[in-house]
Formats: C-alpha cells, structure tokens, sequence
C-alpha cells in the first residue's frame, strides 16, 4: 500500500458549506448537496484514500472539509 492509497476520514463542517458541489462531483460515493438546505452531507463515515480526500478537500472553495488519519 502506496502513502496515498492510506486510509483516511474526511470530516465536513457544515457551518463552513457554501454548497458548490464540488465535493459531490468529485466524490458522489462519499458527500450530497441536500437539496433543501444547499448544505453538503457526508454519506457514510467519510472514509477513502489519501488521494481522494486530497482532491476533494483540494477544490473546497469554502474550507469545509479537512483530513484525518484513521485510527
């Protein structure tokens, strides 16, 4: 297993969310914009590979979303 291919969570602040949608197009698995609030939700516990969270925490225009090792 590659650094990259590490198991990492990805944690949302909601408070942050703008409701771009970048995170739901870059990960559809993992995060939806509710369509009610315009707020983005994590599906499931948020967990996916370093590269993936990089990218999408990467194109967060508002600072929404940040890495956490998994435990």
């Amino acid at each position: 297993m590659t650094e990259h291919d590490a198991p990492v969570v990805v944690a949302l602040n909601a408070e942050l969310c703008i409701g771009v949608g970048n995170c739901e197009l870059l990960a559809p698995d993992h995060f939806r914009i509710d369509d009610d609030t315009a707020v983005a939700e994590l599906i499931g516990d948020g967990a996916m590979t370093l590269a993936a969270a990089e990218e999408v925490v990467d194109r967060c225009p508002s600072g929404a979303l940040s890495i956490s090792p998994t435990a």
